[in-house]
């Protein structure tokens, strides 16, 4: 992921991802996104209290399973897009209209990184799966995606292939994807 440039964060939650990799990185902006009010509000305390010239800005509120997003969707406006934990705690619908805005806003070369639990090919690891089962329960449409068999047949057709998939802690990944 680019340490410099402009990242748009899908999803940000309370904020702590944009204030520290804007602290890390001097010459990155970071803009948030969300559609929870309490997480739009917590994004918009760190902006104010940071203060950071501009460098960290928002929130926008994005519905990423929406064909627009608003102010965000500026093609070629964000040097990469970051989302972190919500594509199993969303409806399906929600990666998808992510996917397919990150083909549409980055420019070639762009990257989208994802970061979370995901099955490999059919294969869970059996916390993810004890965990899928927890989700579904709340709510039929969320779960663990499998990447090789959900997520990367939407990358490909919205012209990003895969660029790296990282082992995390507790059986998450970070995936990155490249736009062509």
């Amino acid at each position: 992921m680019p340490v410099e440039g402009h990242i748009l964060e899908i999803a940000s939650g309370t904020g702590e991802h944009g204030v520290d990799f804007t602290k890390r990185f001097q010459s990155l902006r970071w803009t948030y996104s969300d559609l929870d009010e309490l997480s739009l509000a917590s994004q918009a305390a760190w902006v104010a209290h940071t203060k950071r010239e501009g460098r960290l800005s928002g929130p926008l509120r994005v519905d990423a399973s929406k064909a627009g997003w608003g102010e965000a969707e500026r093609p070629g406006a964000c040097d990469a897009i970051f989302c972190a934990n919500m594509v199993h705690i969303a409806p399906f619908e929600a990666a998808e209209g992510l996917i397919s805005g990150a083909g549409r806003l980055l420019a070639s070369g762009g990257r989208l990184m994802l970061y979370g639990p995901f099955a490999r090919a059919g294969v869970i690891a059996p916390s993810n799966a004890r965990f899928s089962e927890d989700l579904k329960r709340r709510d039929e449409s969320w779960g663990v995606r499998d990447l090789d068999h959900e997520i990367i047949p939407l990358t490909e057709k919205s012209g990003l292939t895969l660029a790296a998939v990282i082992d995390m802690p507790a059986n998450n990944l970070s995936v990155i994807f490249e736009k062509r």
